[in-house]
Parts: C-alpha cells; structure tokens; sequence
C-alpha cells in the first residue's frame, strides 16, 4: 500500500512538472492559452524583418483581441459552417496525408509501374534503338518533287553500301533535324511511339542491319539498327520510375489507398475522414510546430470571416454611415493645399474636345466615369480619360493647364488633343470626395467598439509571472 501512494505521488509530481514546462500564460473567455502558443505568434509576428516590431507586453493586448475575436466566431458558429469546415480541412488535410505514404509504398509503386510497363512493352516486341536518315517529302509536293526525293534516297543508300560513316551522312542529309545531330539516333522506342510504316520496318529488322530505302508518310527513310532487345532491367530505370512516382498525381492516389484501407480495415467503424482526423489529432499532439500552424490557420479562417461579416463588409456597405461619420469627423479631412475636382483627357478629334464637357457638365460627379464610357467608349474607344482628385504633381496634363506648372506632357499615341474639365476645391465637398479614407477610419472604428463590446463579454486574467519567461525558459 505505501508503495502504491509512493508511486502516485511520484506520478503527481510528474504531471506537474511536465505540464509547468508549458504554463498557462492566459486565460480568455474561460479558454487557457499556453505559454508556448503565445510565443509562436509573438515571435512569428515579430521576427528581425518586421518593420513595427512590438515589444512582449505590447503584443499582448493584440493578442488578446486577437483571441477575443476567434472567441466570438466560434460562438456565432461560424467553425461548424460547410465552408469554413472545407476550406480549413483542405489546408490541415494537406499537412497530414504525406504521413500515410512510406518509402516502401513508394518503392512498391515503383516497381508496380515498372512491371506493367515492362511487360506491356515485352508483350509487343521489346525495344528497338534505330537510327534514321529522312529525305522529307511534302504534303504538297508533286510527282517531280516526289522522285527526286526518292533518287536522293537511293544516292545516300549507294554511299553508304560503299563504306560511308551513317552517322556523318545523318548530320549532312537527313531532314530530320532533330536526330540529325545525334548521327540520326532516335534512342530507344517501343511499339505506338512513332509512324506505322517506320515501326513496321524497324521492329522485323536485326540488330547491325541496314535498310534499302522505304516510304512512309513523311518520305523516306534509311534506317541503322543499332540496338534491340527486351525492356530495360529495374536497377537501372528505378531513379527515372521513382521520379515519375514521386509526382503529386502518384503520391496522391497512394495516400487516398493507404487512407482508404485502413478505414476498411476497421470494419466500418471509420470512415476515411475520421481516419485524417485521428492522424491529425495524433500528430498534432506530438508535433508542436505543426499543433501551432493548424492552429493559426484555423483561426485566422474564423478571424477574417468574423472581421469581414462585423466591420469590412458591414462598413463597407453602409453608406449612410460612412456619410454619418463623415460629417462628425469633417475636421479630420481637411487639406494644406487645393485640389481639382475633375478630369484630364486626350480625345483623336478635335469636336470630342468640348463634347466631353458638356456630356458631364451638371452630372454628379460620380457618374462621369459610367456615362463617358457608355458615350465615347461604348464599341470604339474615342477618349482616354483619367479621373478624381488630385494635388499637385498627380498628373502632369493638370499640373499644367490647371496649376499652371511649366512640366511636360506626353499624350497617348493616336490621342494627339488635351483638354482638362473640373474646378478647384479647398477642401472635400462631401464623404464621396475622401470616400476610401472615411471609410478606414470608420472600419476602425467599428473594430475598436466591437472589441471593447468583446473585452466586457469575456473575462481576460494574464500571468504576469509566465508572462516574464516568455522567450527566456
């Protein structure tokens, strides 16, 4: 009996040492945060290239409201939804199915493509390494051209039953370009690679003969049978066939086999998805530089969808609020300098030039761009037209005929005539002037509201003890 409370207690002390090599640094909404998951982020998000380099107690608000907005994805489900279960699988799945394929499946793939391949070559004839001289004969080509073409033939063959080298013909007459510069040598084919009428001849030959010229439908040939024989022994085609193997395609079709077999072997109490998700769940476990990247792509999923549905594209959309902000925050959009309102364009004719103004003269001017394209651009492109605000040194046509800037213009070819139209402005006349800008501040500050909405919601406590090991355990 002591023995055994012995034994407990050194097995309590065991899990407490174990579990204080990676504390608990925070908890958020009840949910702890190691330790060891809070420095993968500070330290991937504060490496030696990061401009806005943060310090550890001014990464850990950012952290924290990071956390806070997962928290609040997962409790609007967004977690459980189709889309984001297929996106965040298809990545997690990806860094778990290369740990079903071994080398010894690939081998035995291997030598699987080997013997199909070999015995379907064998089965056909084997290998024949031939080598050719083509005189070309055209599609085209007329009965003149036709015996010509076979008299040259016939002049080469005569050579070389004198005793000349084939190889230096082939590079001095065949057509063929291509094998011509390898002395005419096609290397090793097998049966279906090339024409019929050339497969025919070579594949009855013997190895060293050299044939009498032959047609095909290319022209004619003379062919040196160099080689033939049996498919290639395993040792030394297995680096080429292992390469072949190792592409996605094989790999992958490997790994859905291996997957698959095992959930059948488990007599229908698995399915191959939960044998992906024991794997994972196995590896993650063991691995934490793999738990932390599954983990960060997981919630960075939840994080941009919950962004996107409660600030990006809500404000985005909400035009009255824009406006509504717009008008509470004018101060903030003022400008140093004035600004033009309007357009710079270069037109090919000479009426276009006032025609463009008076199409937009008394249109709001967010309609010029939709109206001068259905006007002068709709099925030939009469203008080019560049417009919005700008300052000095936006544009050159309106630093010149506007501010009056001593610059040159350079106008597109075939749009030899310039004109400006618009007015200057002191400051924006309305939200749509400095839309973009309105626009991301009010998208922050709908995200600082929300997450003060979510600091009340959910309780946050930090271990400023753990928090000082950080990076230094």
């Amino acid at each position: 009996m002591k023995s055994l409370m012995l034994t407990i207690a050194a097995l309590a002390m065991w899990t407490t040492a174990f579990a204080q090599t990676d504390p608990v640094i925070m908890t958020i909404g009840g949910k702890p945060v190691t330790r060891s998951e809070f420095e993968y982020s500070y330290n991937k998000n504060n490496s030696e290239t990061v401009v806005d380099k943060k310090s550890v107690a001014e990464y850990v608000g950012l952290f924290i409201n990071y956390k806070l907005k997962v928290l609040a994805a997962e409790a609007a489900g967004i977690d459980t939804t189709k889309s984001f279960r297929d996106e965040f699988l298809t990545y997690r799945n990806q860094q778990i199915r290369p740990a079903f394929l071994s080398p010894k499946d690939l081998d035995a793939e291997a030598w699987r493509v080997y013997t199909q391949t070999r015995d379907r070559i064998n089965s056909t004839g084997g290998l024949v390494r031939p080598a050719h001289i083509l005189v070309l004969i055209g599609q085209k080509d007329g009965k003149d051209k036709q015996e010509a073409a076979r008299l040259r033939a016939d002049s080469i063959y005569n050579a070389l039953q004198k005793g000349a080298d084939f190889a230096a013909l082939a590079q001095k007459c065949s057509d063929d370009k291509g094998s011509a510069v390898r002395g005419g040598d096609l290397s090793w084919i097998s049966k279906g690679q090339t024409l019929k009428e050339f497969e025919d001849k070579v594949f009855a030959m013997k190895k060293g003969e050299l044939s009498k010229p032959f047609l095909s439908t290319v022209g004619y040939h003379i062919v040196l049978l160099k080689d033939k024989g049996q498919f290639f022994p395993y040792d030394s085609v297995r680096a080429d066939i292992k390469r072949f193997v190792d592409q996605r395609g094989v790999r992958e079709r490997v790994i859905t086999q291996n997957i698959d077999s095992i959930a059948k072997a488990s007599g229908g109490t698995l399915t191959p998805e939960q044998v992906l998700d024991r794997k994972a769940d196995e590896m993650t476990a063991n691995d934490p530089d793999l738990r932390n990247l599954v983990r960060e792509y997981h919630d960075g999923l939840l994080l941009y969808d919950i962004s996107n549905r409660t600030v990006w594209e809500r404000a985005s959309k909400d035009e009255a609020g824009i406006e509504a902000y717009y008008k509470k925050n004018k101060k903030k959009y003022k400008w140093d300098e004035p600004r033009f309102k309007g357009m710079a364009y270069f037109v090919k004719d000479a009426a276009d030039v006032e025609a463009v103004k008076d199409t937009v003269r008394n249109v709001a001017f967010e309609k010029w761009a939709e109206l001068l394209r259905k006007s002068f651009n709709d099925s030939i492109k009469r203008i080019q037209v560049v417009k919005g605000i700008f300052k000095k040194g936006d544009n050159a046509l309106i630093d010149k005929d506007v501010f009056g800037k001593d610059t040159t213009v350079t106008a597109p070819k075939g749009y030899p005539l310039s004109a400006t139209f618009g007015h200057l402005i002191n400051a924006p006349e309305n939200y749509h002037d400095v839309r973009d800008l309105v626009l991301a501040d009010y998208q922050d500050a709908l995200e600082k509201k929300w997450v003060a909405t979510l600091r009340k919601k959910y309780k946050v406590t930090v271990d400023k003890d753990v928090l000082k090991t950080v990076n230094n355990h």
